[in-house]
């Protein structure tokens, strides 16, 4: 890699860690972390019922470790709670009703920093963006390289 080259990477982990920042700085009254915020979100907005441990790992392109460790304080705030699936194996994650509420007053929040975003970067390169970044989030050939 030379200094002509920038690395993509890079650039995209300085770039969250900067919106990380803003969405974090705009939720912390909430008791919220983005990262508990995205997970919120994710449950409020499903239509099919609660999701298994692996579906919500895969929907927020996070292994189940990592979801694991971002649930272990949504669960002790009693913003979610872990039952049993159809399954002894499976594990369904459902919002509770505390965490319907701490999503709505999440929002209101979420959208100070979203119209901070727009308001500084435009709102149609803020919408290029995000579906930019979300081609890149979910196209399976950027996964792992094998030799």
């Amino acid at each position: 890699m030379t200094n002509e080259t920038p690395c993509n990477a890079t650039a995209l982990r300085k770039a969250s860690r900067r919106m990380t920042q803003l969405y974090d700085s705009a939720l912390e009254p909430t008791g919220l972390r983005s990262t508990q915020f995205a997970i919120l979100v994710e449950l409020a907005r499903r239509s099919e019922g609660p999701p298994t441990m692996a579906e919500l790992a895969e929907a927020m392109v996070l292994d189940r470790s990592a979801l694991g460790h971002n649930l272990r304080p949504l669960e002790r705030e009693g913003l979610i709670a872990l039952q049993e699936g159809s399954d002894r194996r499976q594990r369904l994650i459902v919002l509770t009703a505390a965490g319907k509420a701490k999503f709505r007053e999440g929002v209101r929040r979420w959208q100070l920093a979203q119209d901070r975003f727009e308001q500084v970067f435009g709102r149609s390169e803020a919408a290029t963006l995000r579906k930019t970044l979300l081609g890149v989030a979910h196209d399976e050939r950027l996964g792992r390289l094998s030799d």
